[in-house]
């Protein structure tokens, strides 16, 4: 090891310090019928994106193979899925580490969100929501009411999501979802911090329902404007959460 290295090394050590592990996640059992890789991927990606593992984390793929009773392989295919989705950087001979939080990333991101969620709900305004459609949404926004309540961020959390997915969904182009959840990654863990402040919760609920409401009433100008005051309200938090959690950021 050259000496250019050990300051890394140590910085690295000091970051995970104390943090959460794999060691200590909670993993889901792997089903045996269905390629472990995935599964791996998919339960190390919510994990991340909760912050359960956070920025800085090292995920050794022994313990991961431990921890989910897995050969090699499947850990590395599972590796590799997360360093494609930005989640995990690998730095040779050191291992695999939880991606740190980028700002510069992370307003790339809002603004890819921001083009791809105000065409949804302009569309949507523009030409209604089915019966179904409706329906779910309104299951959505009852399902953060009660989040609220319980004072439970990750129910608020998985309720949010569910939806910005079922605007996705409802308008009828089945990638537009599929698109979001991979744009909005970069988002989530910033989200994550942010959802720590209760008081913000009833504020995004409010947003959430004012982009209903201008839908439902077919108005298209109401429709946009409300979706970009919700998605632009993550700037107005970004440099307090990058002051407030300095070590989660490059």
């Amino acid at each position: 090891m050259s000496r250019e290295d050990a300051p890394d090394l140590a910085e690295d050590a000091a970051q995970v310090a104390g943090a959460p592990d794999v060691s200590r996640l909670k993993v889901p059992k792997v089903d045996l019928t269905r390629p472990a890789g995935s599964q791996i991927f998919q339960a190390l990606k919510v994990a991340i994106l909760r912050m359960d593992l956070p920025p800085g984390c090292i995920l050794s793929e022994t313990e991961v193979g431990i921890r989910f009773g897995a050969s090699r392989t499947p850990v590395r295919e599972a590796m590799a899925q997360l360093r494609d989705a930005g989640l995990v950087t690998t730095l040779p001979s050191r291992g695999n580490f939880v991606t740190r939080l980028n700002e510069d990333k992370i307003r790339e991101a809002r603004f890819l969100r921001e083009a791809l969620e105000v065409a949804n709900v302009a569309a949507l305004a523009a030409g209604g929501l089915s019966p179904a459609a409706s329906e779910e949404i309104t299951a959505t926004l009852d399902a953060q009411a009660r989040a609220i309540e319980a004072g439970d961020d990750l129910a608020f959390q998985a309720a949010d999501d569910a939806f910005h997915l079922a605007l996705a969904r409802a308008t009828g182009y089945p990638r537009a979802a599929h698109v979001l959840e991979h744009e909005k990654m970069q988002l989530d863990r910033l989200r994550v911090l942010s959802l720590r402040d209760r008081a913000h919760l009833g504020d995004l609920l409010t947003e959430h329902r004012a982009i209903v409401a201008a839908i439902r009433g077919h108005d298209v100008n109401a429709a946009v404007a409300a979706a970009q005051v919700h998605l632009r309200s993550i700037l107005g938090v970004l440099s307090t959460l990058v002051a407030r959690h300095s070590d989660y950021f490059d």
